[in-house]
């Protein structure tokens, strides 16, 4: 009797799992997405929150196959806490309106059904994607408050002392900086809080897609985010003092409002993209053994 070869058949999440996994994410969080537009991502410190959701559908999409291609592996003891932790924190933020919470859920809930369908294999796949969803998530107003505050000390300060010393008519009073005739006040939106945060996450995303092989590189690129977005916010703040200073605060005014926000963005990626081929330069990059054994 002759044996009929059956094709292997595919391993991976069920359809019906996908879509009850999806339709409860859209069931869950779609309201909130939608009351955001209107409100919190329309502000200036959130304002970046549609775009990290758009990387982080994108980023999940990209590993859609390689999720599928996981054998199931149900580790509910890790999995259901994870899980219910993270639908905790989302219904004390929808009842007491807290979107540090409601938005912070995102990372448990996601996390906890990866496990319970995929156990940690799906966690090591997709573990870019989840930390990636912390973009989305509003600092809390505490911590916020008191890092602005420092912020706007250390920025007012290095400013005064910069244009003093190229010979400019300025002092400081507080975080009110006279130049000249005028005065400016460097606000809570010139603290550089939301560009750290927004800059944080398109550098790391950055990093994730080069995929640089030098651990030393990775290790520089990180550590310098934070300190260039806070040089950045500093080149932007005297650009905006200067500009008050020769045209008046009109024009200070205009351009706080219309180039500020791209003169920083240039900056901070012309320093993070400088220091990236700079380091390609002078770190090895590793290569496979077998090519480096490769005689011509």
């Amino acid at each position: 009797m002759t044996a009929v070869l059956q094709p292997p058949r595919a391993v991976g999440l069920p359809d019906g799992a996908v879509l009850l996994v999806l339709g409860g994410w859209a069931a869950l969080f779609g309201p909130v997405y939608w009351e955001a537009l209107d409100t919190l991502w329309k502000t200036e410190d959130q304002g970046h929150g549609p775009l990290v959701l758009v990387v982080c559908a994108w980023l999940f999409w990209q590993q859609k196959d390689r999720l599928a291609a996981l054998p199931d592996r149900h580790q509910h003891l890790a999995g259901w806490p994870l899980l219910l932790v993270g639908l905790l924190g989302f219904l004390l933020g929808r009842t007491l309106s807290l979107p540090f919470l409601v938005f912070g859920a995102q990372l448990p809930i996601a996390a906890g059904v990866l496990l319970l369908l995929k156990g940690s294999a799906g966690i090591r796949v997709a573990w870019f994607a989840l930390l990636f969803l912390l973009f989305m998530t509003p600092l809390p107003g505490t911590l916020v408050d008191s890092s602005t505050h420092v912020l706007k000390q250390w920025i007012s300060v290095i400013i005064t002392e910069l244009l003093h010393a190229l010979g400019y008519p300025v002092s400081r009073t507080g975080v009110t900086i006279s130049v000249g005739p005028y005065q400016l006040l460097v606000a809570d939106a010139c603290s550089g809080m939301h560009s750290m945060f927004s800059l944080t996450a398109l550098g790391t995303l950055y990093m994730y897609i080069v995929r640089r092989s030098n651990r030393l590189h990775n290790a520089i690129m990180l550590a310098i985010i934070l300190p260039t977005a806070f040089f950045a916010n500093i080149v932007r703040v005297m650009i905006l003092v200067l500009v008050t200073f020769y045209f008046g605060e009109e024009a200070g005014s205009g351009f706080l409002h219309g180039f500020a926000g791209m003169a920083l963005l240039v900056v901070s990626l012309a320093v993070l993209f400088g220091v990236d081929a700079l380091l390609l330069r002078l770190l090895p990059s590793r290569r496979p053994a077998a090519a480096e054994g490769t005689a011509a």
